[in-house]
């Protein structure tokens, strides 16, 4: 007896534990569907107060939707905080990376915004966007080898993206790669006709 009396009094506490999980699921919820409402009539504070009232640490969502809150509302500082803590909940989320890199370029923080795409292409070496965007980075800063490493599987991927293959052609225009920058401006001149920058690395190499 007395084990099927323990067996049903772990069924009311099961099942009652449940029902308290559903009824913080609704909440949590209705929070975020409030926020949205506040986000779409511009009401940043708002948005981030109702969100703030049940924040959860440990909650990988509320930490990535106040990281987008407070980025936009302009608090570079406590988004990159949110974004940086749901990182450490799930370390595999691209998303929450590419979140962290809006507040730590507006800070001007650069070293922590490649750090950001290296980790994305550890995680996804194909990624498109972290691939280009640390690409032009490597440009900029005269790093041309990198640069055209990763123009190169963005332009493998995606052909008929001009920016991409206008980057490419001048990463190897840099590089000396004469024969390989004219084939490509000339690739990017069939996608966009009458791209100048194309039509510069043209005229460099006549």
């Amino acid at each position: 007896m007395d084990l099927i009396r323990k067996s049903i009094l772990l069924a009311i506490f099961i099942t009652g534990m449940g029902g308290l999980c559903a009824q913080e699921t609704e909440k949590i919820q209705d929070v975020f569907s409030k926020s949205y409402g506040f986000e779409t009539v511009g009401d940043y504070a708002g948005a981030i107060k109702s969100l703030k009232a049940v924040y959860d640490p440990d909650s990988y969502h509320i930490n990535v939707r106040l990281g987008w809150l407070t980025y936009i509302s302009g608090q570079f500082t406590e988004s990159a905080a949110y974004y940086q803590r749901a990182i450490e909940l799930k370390p595999y989320s691209i998303e929450a990376r590419f979140g962290l890199t809006y507040p730590a370029s507006s800070m001007g923080n650069w070293a922590q915004v490649k750090s950001q795409y290296i980790k994305i292409l550890e995680v996804d070496p194909q990624n498109t966007k972290a691939n280009y965007y640390l690409g032009l980075m490597y440009y900029e800063s005269g790093d041309f080898e990198p640069a055209a490493k990763h123009f190169g599987k963005v332009v493998n991927l995606y052909p008929f993206n001009s920016e991409s293959v206008l980057m490419y052609a001048w990463s190897n225009l840099q590089l000396g790669k004469i024969r390989e920058a004219e084939v490509l401006f000339n690739e990017v001149l069939i996608i966009d006709p009458y791209n100048q920058s194309a039509l510069e690395g043209l005229e460099l190499i006549k």
